[in-house]
């Protein structure tokens, strides 16, 4: 039955079959045997992307459910941030005052509580939690996935309870949400950084000037999260006129000082993130760039090969080209990811850029591999025919086929 693959794709995170089967006509609202519906699966398993393409065939994520909650709430006391952002989107504009307020309380309990108390209270087992790591690529957040008893939740109701307060129009003090930050003691945290994106997004003095404060402190946790902020400053959407700030220059002028002082590499890396993107091209964040080539800490090499195209013809120049030779050959893979990503897409490719990609060709990262079969087509270098049979089998339903195809765009165009 139809239904059945809808249910068995869920299960599997297949989103891309979730909407093929859904294109067919199968409801959005069905449910499996145990009368679960499909969304509050996605939701049980912190899955944004399923979730997305349920919420948009027409799954409700106010539709009430048995036991009295409805697919939002469930997603907040799930404790992840972009799951609860996604069905928040499809349905704020119906909540009620009520169901704001039994929202806010939801995700302050679990908040209040701690994920591990939460789920003891919850199914009264008393023995231990099981907990692993989760980066989520969905909402690019990192989060602890804690289970017990049979269910498990995210460990980021802070992160919840920041998000649902600013969409609310509840405004925390830039100390209360410093402090939720904070507390993770994790940069790279979802708490941490809703925190950071929500005083981002406000894009008031008082954020600001609370950054250039914490830029001497001498807790590098506090000068991560001032850099992390003026990162998100750059990076975040804003409406006008606050998105009218000249928030590129400030930045430029704050971190590049900043760099060459900064001794502690985490620390360093979040201010490196912060000049790699600001819209400016400076021939002095190239400089800087240069001097990061041989950092110690591969956190830091891999914001090197984005630095050193801060001008138009930067890649050209044979002191960067020099450095990106290097650093393809690096020992960590996510610094050869790096420089493959800004050589592939760099549209004034010389003989000398087409080495460097030719060298990834049997790197063991097979998007590497794809991207640099891709560069070298565009670049029409003969050397991505032999690339695209080195990139191995792909799954073509989670791929991008512009990239995978650019072998055969190159064979067309010298056919005959």
């Amino acid at each position: 039955m139809a239904e059945d693959q809808l249910i068995e794709a869920v299960r599997a995170g297949r989103a891309h079959l979730v909407r093929d089967v859904l294109r067919a006509g199968v409801e959005p609202e069905t449910t499996d045997a145990d009368g679960v519906s499909m969304l509050c699966l996605a939701v049980d398993a912190f899955d944004g992307y399923v979730a997305e393409v349920l919420l948009e065939a027409g799954a409700d994520p106010l539709r009430p459910l048995p036991d009295g909650s409805t697919p939002l709430l469930r997603a907040v006391a799930s404790g992840h941030a972009g799951v609860t952002v996604a069905l928040l989107r499809h349905g704020e504009d119906r909540l009620a005052e009520e169901q704001r307020a039994g929202l806010l309380a939801c995700a302050r309990h679990w908040y209040e509580t701690g994920a591990e108390t939460g789920l003891r209270r919850a199914t009264g087992a008393t023995g231990p939690v099981e907990s692993r790591r989760f980066v989520d690529d969905f909402d690019v957040n990192e989060y602890h996935v804690i289970a017990l008893g049979g269910m498990r939740v995210c460990d980021g109701h802070s992160a919840v309870l920041t998000c649902l307060e600013a969409e609310f129009g509840l405004r925390r003090s830039f100390d209360d949400l410093f402090a939720r930050a904070l507390a993770r003691a994790d940069g790279e945290h979802a708490d941490w950084w809703e925190a950071t994106a929500v005083l981002a997004k406000r894009s008031d003095v008082e954020a600001w000037e609370a950054a250039l404060a914490l830029r001497s402190d001498p807790d590098p946790l506090r000068r991560q999260f001032a850099a992390a902020l003026v990162w998100c400053f750059l990076i975040v959407d804003r409406p006008a006129p606050l998105g009218e700030w000249p928030w590129e220059r400030r930045a430029v002028e704050f971190l590049l000082p900043w760099v060459t002082e900064e001794t502690d590499p985490a620390v360093l890396v979040s201010v490196l993130r912060g000049l790699n993107s600001v819209d400016v091209d400076d021939p002095k964040i190239e400089e800087v760039g240069l001097t990061f080539r041989t950092h110690p800490d591969p956190r830091v090499r891999v914001q090197v090969p984005t630095m050193l195209g801060r001008t138009r013809h930067a890649y050209t120049h044979p002191e960067a080209l020099e450095v990106l030779a290097a650093l393809a050959r690096d020992t960590d893979a996510r610094v050869r990811a790096s420089v493959c990503e800004v050589l592939y897409e760099f549209e004034g490719r010389s003989p000398a850029v087409a080495d460097i990609l030719a060298g990834f060709l049997d790197d063991d990262d097979q998007l590497v591999r794809i991207k640099a079969v891709s560069g070298l087509a565009d670049a029409d270098d003969p050397r991505c025919v032999e690339g695209a049979r080195l990139i191995g089998p792909v799954d073509r339903a989670d791929a991008d086929d512009w990239l995978l195809d650019a072998a055969e765009r190159y064979a067309q165009r010298h056919s005959g």
